[in-house]
């Protein structure tokens, strides 16, 4: 089963946060799966960059940081369709964030292992992966 990526383990990936285990980084580095970013992860990193919420020590423009770390982490961007979006209808209200609950309904959509740290997501029935 391939990974999706929680907007917050991307971050914690490219920017060498200690939050993110290097159990993980290994993993997401082997090859052996695909790893893939939601353009809904990009909106709503541009949306909190652009709301000064989310600051990067970066050199150059926010936008090709990014989108050079995808590209250099062999990421795939999964687009979102009205599936996904239609497919948060589906869900319980355990989590109020309208950017995970795509997320969500992205990992359900399409078979994927959502990879993320947020505690509520374990509330989903969903492939949800956190190394211990």
């Amino acid at each position: 089963m391939s990974f999706l990526l929680d907007t917050h383990v991307f971050l914690w990936w490219i920017m060498g946060d200690a939050r993110f285990p290097k159990a993980l980084a290994d993993e997401l580095s082997m090859g052996g799966k695909a790893v893939y970013l939601s353009v809904a992860s990009l909106w709503e990193m541009a949306i909190k960059h652009k709301l000064g919420k989310l600051e990067l020590s970066v050199k150059g423009p926010f936008d090709d940081f990014i989108l050079r770390q995808v590209q250099l982490n062999r990421i795939e961007l999964l687009p979102l369709h009205a599936p996904h979006v239609l497919g948060t209808l589906h869900l319980p209200p355990h989590h109020r964030d309208p950017f995970d609950r795509v997320l969500i309904a992205q990992a359900k959509a399409e078979n994927l292992q959502l990879v993320s740290r947020d505690p509520q997501l374990v509330l989903y029935s969903i492939n949800l992966y956190w190394p211990d």
